[in-house]
């Protein structure tokens, strides 16, 4: 039962990100692509837990806590970005 619901998870968590991709690429505002470029690096996240869980190794958990610091460090630079024209002053 637990297979499952671990693979019910890993498709639905790669569908919400192929669903973030389409935002990313065809969003009206800015606003919208850095709210898909931030939603995709959670469900990145969430693919590396669960198939860190399914393979029984902590590898993954290492890389997803990696994925978690760049991927709020690039939310960050690029909300600055789009607000004040540039990251660093």
């Amino acid at each position: 039962m637990i297979a499952y619901a671990l693979y019910f998870a890993l498709g639905s968590f790669g569908l919400g990100l192929l669903f973030s991709l389409w935002r990313l690429t065809f969003g009206p505002s800015s606003a919208d692509r850095i709210l898909a470029l931030d939603t995709m690096v959670i469900n990145i996240i969430a693919l590396l837990v669960l198939y860190g869980i399914v393979l029984g190794t902590s590898v993954y958990y290492e890389a997803a806590m990696l994925v978690a610091m760049v991927g709020f460090v690039s939310t960050v630079a690029y909300c600055r970005f789009v607000l004040r024209g540039n990251i660093i002053e």
